[in-house]
This record gives C-alpha cells, sequence and structure tokens, in this order.
C-alpha cells in the first residue's frame, strides 16, 4: 500500500498542480491507511509549498477519504485507487474502483443505520461528481483548502 506516484505536474504554464496516489487493496486497514495518506499530503502542501489548509479542511479530507474509500472497498471487488490533487483554493479526493455502477444518495432516513456514507460526503463537499470509466467509475469530491468566512462549512453559500 505504498504511493505510487507522488508529483508535480504542470497543469498550466503559471501554476502547478500537487497531486499524489496511492493503489489501495487488503483489508479494513487500508481505510486507516487512506486517512493517514490524506492528512500527511496535505502537511506536505502547507509545510513544501506553503498553501494554507485549515483544520477544517483537513478534518473534512479525512472524512470523505474515509467515506469514498469504504464505499469502494465494500461495493468493488478489487483494488482502489485514492488520488488527492490541489486545485486551486481546494483539495480534490478522487477514488477509483472497478465497479461501474454509479453511486446514489439515497432519501434522507433518520431511522436508517448505516449507509449514509455518500449523504456526508455530498453534505460537506464543495463540489461532487461520479463518472464511468472505460473500466470501473471515478467519484471526486471537492473540498475548500480554508474555511469560508462566513460560516459556510463547505465554502459554499448557505441557502
Amino acid at each position: 500500500m505504498e504511493p505510487v506516484s507522488v508529483g508535480e505536474d504542470s497543469a498550466a504554464p503559471d501554476e502547478q498542480a500537487i497531486q499524489t496516489t496511492v493503489a489501495l487493496e487488503g483489508d479494513g486497514t487500508c481505510i486507516a491507511h487512506a486517512r493517514h495518506f490524506a492528512a500527511g499530503f496535505l502537511a506536505r502542501v502547507q509545510a513544501e509549498h506553503g498553501l494554507p489548509v485549515s483544520q477544517r479542511a483537513m478534518e473534512l479530507t479525512r472524512l470523505v477519504v474515509s467515506e469514498l474509500v469504504t464505499n469502494a472497498r465494500k461495493y468493488a471487488p478489487g483494488p482502489v485507487l485514492l488520488d488527492l490533487r490541489i486545485t486551486g483554493d481546494t483539495v480534490e479526493v478522487v477514488v477509483w474502483d472497478c465497479d461501474p455502477v454509479l453511486p446514489v444518495a439515497r432519501a434522507a432516513d433518520a431511522g436508517r443505520v448505516g449507509q449514509h456514507g455518500l449523504e456526508i460526503v455530498m453534505a460537506v463537499a464543495q463540489g461532487f461528481e461520479a463518472q464511468r470509466e472505460p473500466v470501473g467509475k471515478r467519484i471526486t469530491a471537492r473540498i475548500a483548502l480554508l474555511d469560508d468566512p462566513g460560516g459556510a462549512v463547505t465554502g459554499r453559500q448557505p441557502r
């Protein structure tokens, strides 16, 4: 479960993409590994690139990584790729798995035990998308690196 690639790629002539990817396999310990991997990535973003990352962004990123990797491990037989990248003022959490079935958020039900992961991700993320790939699917959640001074948890304006 070591990182398969860590690097900086040119996104545009005047800005660099900061990203890292890890392949996850095995038992449930890969979920904890993924959370630690994400926290380490954001810590490096702060230390090496001087980008500010709020404590809330750190916690939400770990939560989103945990939920998305848990779902991938639960519903897809095989490896999972976790890609983290900084784009502008957000961190993108991208999880790929080999199951082509796109997730669907269920209707809110306070009595339901479990199966709230996708609802949680969609509630805290600034952006969310799911897309089929030639093999499997790719889920992307975007999280604001800084807290919104207006108090919105996700960096979006309250509705």
